[in-house]
Order: structure tokens, then C-alpha cells, then sequence
């Protein structure tokens, strides 16, 4: 799991992939460098919808899991992909603090189990490696 906190830039209209499948991206920058970052971000699903309840210009937190996949094209050329999807925003300055989620519309989970194999259980507070 990974979190990246910024502005958000842009929130696009969801996608319809297929019949079985929609996405929604939306852009989040990090203006605390001196080279300022705009990140792509994209929903899925049934998510893309918890992107309503946020506006441009809100300072937020996105917690997102990075996904990768190899294509061979039919000329028989391997590429690979790579896709931030989140699975929780918050708006900063509104929530309880870090990783305890507010109960209102200020913390949306995108998904109650990240990653197969994983939960809550297996935070980095958690972990007993010395470094």
C-alpha cells in the first residue's frame, strides 16, 4: 500500500471500457517540491462513482496500490503497462488521523481489501523488520 498527498488537478468523466468494465481517472499534484508532480490516478467500477463527493482544488490523500501487466502486440513485440489504482481518498485537515478513516464523506474507501492476500492486520505499524 501506498499513500500520496496533494491537490487535486482534474477529475474526468468515468469511462465505459466494456459492459464489464468503467474507469475514472483523475490527476493529484504534490506542490510541496520545488518540481511539482501530477500524478494519474484511476477508479474502478463501482469506485468511480466515490469521485462525486470531491472537487477540484481539494487537498487530498490517496491511498493506491501500483498494478503492471505484460502485452505482446501481434507483431510479437512485449510491452508493458503500469496503473495507479486507488482505493481510498480522504481531504486532509478533516480527518481523524493517519490511518484511522473518518466516518463521514471526507474518507472514501475505494476497497475494503487492497491487495489479495492482505488486510488491515498487515500494516507497517505491524511490521518487525529493523528498518
Amino acid at each position: 500500500m501506498f499513500k500520496f498527498t496533494g491537490t487535486i488537478k482534474v477529475i474526468q468523466d468515468t469511462q465505459k471500457i466494456s459492459d464489464k468494465f468503467q474507469k475514472r481517472e483523475f490527476v493529484v499534484t504534490d506542490t510541496t517540491s520545488m518540481y511539482p508532480q501530477d500524478i494519474l490516478f484511476q477508479a474502478t467500477q463501482d469506485k468511480c462513482n466515490i469521485l462525486d463527493q470531491f472537487q477540484v482544488n481539494d487537498n487530498v490523500e490517496v491511498s493506491f496500490n501500483l498494478r503492471g501487466r505484460e502485452w505482446t502486440s501481434p507483431q510479437g513485440e512485449v510491452k508493458y503497462f503500469n496503473t495507479i489504482e486507488a482505493w481510498r481518498i480522504e481531504k486532509q485537515g478533516q480527518s481523524q488521523g493517519m490511518g484511522m478513516p473518518s466516518s463521514g464523506p471526507s474518507a472514501m474507501s475505494l476497497d475494503a481489501d487492497p491487495l489479495p492476500g492482505t488486510s488491515a492486520a498487515n500494516s507497517e505499524d505491524d511490521d518487525d523488520l529493523p528498518f
